[in-house]
């Protein structure tokens, strides 16, 4: 009895809490912080980052690529301790949106939300594009030599089968969800370790110098930056326990946990995996020029029955990272909707009683996330323009984060917070984001290229788009698109006023709020 009146009282508080926001408990507060960083990490996934970009580190540093990833998680983890701050502070549904409500104005938190909602379903697109890559070779090695994995359009009739999947379990609802997540998290943690040990101790044909060994490319800042690519796809997404916060039990305490777990469990299990990979590559010469991925690796050193295996359980990582990102850019949307920033606001914010799932909101998504598949040139193509996005939504958040701490917040205490270190960790996220911003934008062929350069994979039907690097033209369309839409409609719909529970939380100037939220 204790126990059940301990739940409905912490459950009581949760919604009293939120309440506070302005908001009332509409989504199913189910998650704990188990869950909520099983959702986090799912997000991130290192089984599926490695799996989309481990040829592009390849073939461009050899086996030193992996320095990247300690350098880009480090980055990571310091923009994850700002932001698991932020997220004690509003424990709302919508991450970088939410926050930059609070602490900007209304035109710039507007701006933030919908590049960091179009960056969310860019990566929806980009994952489920990244399962084929794993579960046609597993389907191969049960004998259905009729899929050609080599094949585009093999790998996007699977990658769309994929997208109808996990919109229809996101519609009926988070807790589905968490329980195949947190299963799927299991899968992924104990079989990237287990197998990735299993390399190292019987499969280590190149010797742990293999770290050293770059095949013979050139070792310098450009080269290094370029194969950052694939640790940079990789390690995002950690704000996820952030944007489930209204479903997540004492999320002032657990989502900021949750954030900064997911980071440091990515690091650890992805590290590891990365090094048993290389190890067991039987000849780097022949990997690098065949550019070879995780999957040639593994086919390579097992026996059809144990290598079918192992790609099952890592399809099984990537599926349920498909399922966690969905569900993250779903309550962006409903976020966005609910505060009428949004073109069909209404519908896009209603959530079904019975299933306690913005429901339009799960189809909206998933439909655009399928639009890129018009053009689809492999998942490689669809990170770049993904990563770029995210990368550029979360340096927008700091930027704002480090105004309202030139300005003293915060002042108001929350359970996680970083003190008199709050500002130099902020001034330090800034500079690695800045620093990532211009790499992502640099024009090359191997990780922004022209679609002219991807061997005719990629073709705009324009010769002067065809010209442009890919993430130039996404970053652009998609910006355009929003100024228009919120210059023309945007700007004159009634806004979601801003309430604070504390005045310290709410930074907008008196004439960033007004009207009120859509019915």
């Amino acid at each position: 009895m204790r126990t059940g009146a301990h739940a409905s009282s912490g459950s009581e508080r949760d919604a009293a809490d939120l309440a506070r926001f302005g908001y009332s408990q509409e989504l199913k507060r189910s998650l704990g912080l188990f869950s909520s960083f099983a959702v986090a990490f799912s997000y991130i996934s290192p089984s599926t980052g490695i799996f989309t970009l481990f040829a592009l580190g390849l073939t461009t540093l050899g086996g030193v690529f992996i320095w990247t990833w300690p350098v880009v998680a480090l980055g990571q983890f310091i923009v994850a301790l700002n932001f698991a701050e932020v997220s004690s502070h509003f424990p709302v549904a919508g991450s970088v949106f939410q926050w930059t409500k609070y602490l900007a104005s209304r035109s710039y938190s507007w701006f933030t939300g919908w590049i960091y909602l179009f960056a969310g379903i860019l990566t929806v697109t980009a994952v489920v594009a990244t399962l084929p890559l794993a579960l046609i070779p597993a389907l191969n090695g049960l004998g259905w030599h009729s899929l050609n994995g080599a094949s585009l359009h093999t790998q996007l009739v699977v990658a769309l089968i994929t997208l109808v999947v996990i919109t229809v379990l996101n519609i009926y609802g988070v807790r589905l969800v968490a329980i195949i997540n947190n299963t799927g998290v299991l899968f992924e943690i104990l079989g990237m370790f287990v197998f990735a040990l299993i390399l190292l101790a019987f499969h280590n044909h190149q010797g742990f110098h293999v770290v050293t060994n770059s095949a013979g490319f050139h070792v310098g800042p450009s080269s290094f930056l370029a194969a950052m690519f694939m640790s940079l796809f990789v390690i995002y997404g950690f704000d996820t326990a952030s944007t489930l916060a209204e479903e997540t039990k004492d999320p002032r305490r657990a989502a900021p946990k949750a954030v900064l777990f997911s980071v440091v469990g990515a690091f650890i299990i992805g590290g590891v995996f990365l090094v048993g990979t290389l190890v067991a590559i039987p000849n780097l010469g022949a990997a690098v020029k065949g550019a070879y991925g995780p999957a040639a690796i593994i086919e390579a050193n097992f026996s059809t029955g144990f290598a079918t295996l192992y790609l099952f359980v890592v399809s099984a990582a990537i599926f349920v990272c498909c399922l966690s990102i969905l569900a993250a850019t779903i309550r962006l949307c409903f976020g966005m909707a609910r505060d009428n920033q949004l073109p069909a606001s209404g519908s896009l914010s209603k959530v079904s009683p019975g299933l306690h799932t913005p429901v339009w909101s799960c189809i909206v998504v998933a439909v655009i996330a399928a639009i890129p598949f018009i053009k689809y040139s492999g998942a490689g193509t669809i990170a770049i323009a993904a990563t770029g996005m995210i990368y550029l939504s979360y340096f927008l958040g700091n930027i704002v984060i480090m105004r309202a701490r030139a300005r003293g917040w915060p002042k108001a205490k929350a359970p996680f917070r970083l003190g008199r270190w709050g500002l130099l960790v902020n001034v330090v996220a800034l500079l690695y984001g800045g620093a990532m911003l211009v790499n992502f934008a640099w024009p090359r062929a191997i990780s922004n290229p022209e679609p002219r350069q991807t061997g005719g994979l990629l073709s705009l039907g324009l010769g002067f788009l065809n010209r442009i690097p890919i993430l130039w033209t996404v970053v652009i369309v998609i910006a355009l698109i929003g100024a228009i839409y919120y210059l023309i409609v945007g700007r004159t719909k009634a806004f979601a006023p801003v309430t604070a529970p504390s005045p310290d939380d709410d930074l907008q100037p008196a004439t960033g709020t007004g009207g009120t939220a859509p019915a």
